[in-house]
């Protein structure tokens, strides 16, 4: 399902942040293993599945100058991470080898009304495919059945991962097929085509306690952990070695790597904490070690949620 399975450590191997996540979206498995609509990697039929050096090669020549994929992104105004996650699929897809980007956010519009967007329109070997996209990090119940995807939730506790495979199979991905779309699809001399979806993502497990991984979910799925604000002393005391540090949401893909400078200051972290406020939303850290290089890399994530998360005030 991952066409790139060689490259799995090499996000890592990265220092610019924008290149890392697009190395990290390309290469990261995807959360689900079975989907209530066929999944399907967008690279799965570009040149660079039978040559991946190639495709390593071109994301380290972009990390020495990144120039041309910041200049791709600058274009948007927008700081959304489902829209950014976009953005990066469509550089990598203008240039991959045996793939046409068709078109990206088609909006399909009837008597002046927007019914929906389509992600992505693309041309390979394999022929013309409409695919959705989604990236998601979902934390999982703090008691009962995990294997359930109605209890896996946003950080933001509006978002359900039942919900989105619902959105995504009833709404999202027929879009296509409706006689709505003959019209837009017609215009890109588009007249038969698939309709595949990928969601990439985390899913986060409570501690303390364990939750069962929700039903389908990929064995290789990335993980991470969540915890309420007053186990946090408990967990940290547990946790190994290493300098903690707050993860603002423009940078919730590839793992972190931060210089020494960078990184927050004894005490920092602690001082954050006592500051924070009792009702606030759910804040993304990592715990960062020292790699070879003297940088410090992320080596686990947690959500830091309320105590009465996800029950927050709307």
């Amino acid at each position: 399902m991952n066409p790139f399975p060689s490259l799995a450590a090499l996000p890592r191997q990265l220092r610019q942040p924008s290149v890392r996540d697009l190395a990290w979206v390309l290469v990261a498995p995807p959360l689900l293993a079975l989907t209530p609509w066929p999944q399907r990697h967008p690279l799965a039929a570009s040149d660079w599945v039978a040559a991946p050096e190639q495709l390593r090669d071109w994301l380290l020549a972009l990390d020495r100058d990144a120039q041309p994929l910041l200049d791709w992104l600058a274009r948007s105004a927008s700081r959304r991470l489902g829209l950014y996650y976009e953005r990066l699929w469509q550089f990598a897809l203008q240039q991959a080898p045996g793939v046409e980007l068709l078109a990206a956010n088609l909006p399909i519009r009837q008597g002046g009304h927007t019914l929906g967007e389509l992600d992505m329109l693309l041309r390979d070997r394999e022929g013309v495919h409409h695919q959705e996209l989604a990236i998601k990090l979902y934390l999982g119940p703090a008691a009962g059945d995990g294997s359930d995807a109605a209890r896996w939730l946003g950080p933001g506790c509006h978002d359900r991962l039942e919900r989105k495979l619902a959105h995504l199979s009833g709404h999202q991905l027929p879009m296509s097929a409706r006689a709505e779309s003959r019209t837009a699809l017609t215009a890109l001399s588009i007249t038969t085509l698939s309709a595949q979806l990928w969601m990439g993502g985390y899913l986060l497990y409570p501690w303390p306690g364990q939750a069962l991984s929700p039903q389908g979910a990929h064995p290789g799925h990335l993980r991470g952990r969540w915890v309420y604000q007053r186990d946090w002393p408990a967990f940290v005391a547990l946790a190994g070695p290493g300098r903690w540090q707050l993860l603002p949401r423009s940078a919730w893909l590839a793992p972190a790597r931060y210089t020494a400078q960078a990184t927050w200051r004894n005490g920092q972290l602690e001082e954050w904490r006592q500051a924070l406020d009792p009702l606030a939303p759910a804040q993304l850290l990592v715990r960062l070690v020292e790699d070879d290089d003297g940088d410090w890399q992320e080596l686990e994530r947690v959500f830091l949620v309320s105590d009465r998360w996800p029950d927050l005030p709307s």
